[in-house]
């Protein structure tokens, strides 16, 4: 989400396995993030396994104008429950939130959901950078 936000990506997919770093200020501390994007496709279900191993946070990303990506979600927090750590971080994000037109999920659908699972929500603009950063650091915490 960083990269792209910071380069205003209108349309940014990932297709494959995508990493990057970022270094936050959690409390006066340099946190050191490494930043594993995954695709949400099916197909690439599989490979996303290995990474839930490892992993202190976990931000599950839906599309708000896909109903698709959103009812996706649930079989993805239910592969993090299975494959994660049990005191892993995981925030629910609705991303495209800056749309609103052809916004298809509302922010209580996602809440909802969250809540559900137990665990964080969010919503954030990868176009516009709205909430990104912040849900990097309420993870860090």
């Amino acid at each position: 989400m960083k990269s792209r936000a910071d380069t205003r990506c209108v349309s940014c997919i990932t297709l494959s396995v995508w990493y990057d770093n970022k270094v936050v200020n959690v409390d006066g501390s340099k946190v050191k993030l490494q930043i594993w994007d995954t695709a949400g496709q099916e197909r690439f279900r599989s490979v996303t396994h290995a990474y839930y191993r490892d992993a202190h946070a976990l931000l599950l990303l839906y599309d708000v104008m896909n109903k698709g990506s959103f009812d996706n979600t649930r079989a993805w927090l239910a592969e993090v429950h299975e494959y994660a750590q049990d005191d892993v971080v995981i925030m629910l994000i609705g991303n495209k939130c800056d749309v609103n037109g052809d916004r298809v999920i509302r922010r209580e659908d996602g809440e909802r959901l969250a809540r559900e699972y137990n665990v964080a929500f969010m919503e954030t603009s990868a176009k516009t950078g709205l909430n990104v950063d912040l849900a990097f650091m309420a993870v860090a915490r």
